[in-house]
């Protein structure tokens, strides 16, 4: 795999990994987090990396994010929705963190297929059906149908679709992140085909 020129060998973006100690004490908190294995499915070389960068940020972000991951949905649908967001955003990254992360959370593989190569949903359990129509309905098509929005919505109650589009929001902005300083992804880990 050939590195563009601009990319840090160390953070593996544009931007070089910040150093513990030029950053504050809300900063270092950050960089400790992100250098905890467990914390974060990836450590530093990152989005929690960059986020070094906005170090006041950090704490509101970790915040919403642990809410919308761990205490908004099960794992299952956590996976898919954050892997359709991946996918309709042709996000390497996201999709590299989050393809294992889904197959240890018990996703089976054909749904991940589904996701990945844009096949038709027909025939999936209508929780993921729903979700990966929606994701792919905000995301690429920029438009939700009303046959769409009835659908998720009778699987979930307002507050939970409200979290759902939070969620899948969460991991949009990330891949926007990625995107702009081209992180790169690590060797070994699972392609998205893209473009």
């Amino acid at each position: 795999m050939t590195i563009p020129s601009d990319i840090d060998p160390q953070s593996g973006c544009r931007l070089p990994l910040r150093r513990r100690e030029e950053l504050d004490e809300i900063g270092q908190r950050a960089y400790d987090r992100a250098s905890t294995p467990g914390k974060t499915i990836v450590g530093l070389r990152g989005p929690s990396g960059l986020h070094l960068y906005s170090p006041q940020t950090v704490e509101a972000h970790n915040t919403m994010n642990r809410h919308l991951r761990f205490e908004c949905f099960d794992a299952k649908t956590r996976e898919v929705a954050i892997l359709t967001v991946a996918r309709e955003m042709d996000s390497r990254f996201e999709w590299a963190a989050h393809e294992p992360e889904a197959l240890k959370e018990g996703v089976a593989a054909h749904i991940i297929d589904v996701i990945k190569h844009r096949k038709s949903t027909q025939g999936l359990d209508e929780t993921y059906a729903a979700i990966i129509e929606f994701g792919r309905q905000i995301f690429r098509d920029h438009k939700v149908t009303p046959q769409a929005f009835a659908r998720v919505k009778a699987l979930f109650p307002p507050n939970k679709l409200v979290e759902l589009v939070l969620l899948m929001g969460n991991y949009a902005s990330t891949a926007a992140l990625l995107c702009a300083f081209d992180m790169q992804v690590p060797e070994g880990k699972p392609i998205l085909p893209v473009p």
